[in-house]
């Protein structure tokens, strides 16, 4: 099993929307995830605006690819720079540390991590 940034079991981010590079309802990643989705966060509309400001508009649904659109409040997988974009705007959303994956250690400090935690998950 995948470990997150604190060092145990990799928890699920969301069953529903289903996120996850692999749609497993974990932010899991491996060699065919070049975006690396593996921040798991909460939702905010500051993040939202910004994302869809960036060409990812996460909260618009496409039913034909069976996207059924992110809100304010869900959980979702994010991409490691996009997060790190946000976090330089100040607009970041703030992450499930349990949820995320170990490998975001790579990119940004456990205790930037910390600081922007979703109060609401521990």
């Amino acid at each position: 099993m995948a470990k997150n940034v604190l060092g145990t079991d990799l928890q699920p981010c969301s069953r529903d929307p289903l996120t996850g590079f692999f749609r497993d309802g974990r932010c899991n990643t491996g060699g065919e995830d070049l975006g690396r989705h593996i921040v798991c966060a909460r939702m905010t509309p500051e993040f939202l605006e910004f994302s869809a400001s960036r060409g990812n508009d996460l909260a618009t649904p496409f039913p034909e690819i069976g996207f059924p659109g992110v809100r304010e409040g869900d959980r979702w997988c994010l991409c490691v720079d996009r997060w790190r974009e946000a976090l330089e705007a100040g607009v970041a959303p703030p992450v499930v540390l349990e949820a995320t994956h170990m490998s975001v250690l790579e990119f940004v400090e456990l205790e930037v991590l910390r600081e922007h935690a979703d109060r609401a998950s521990t």
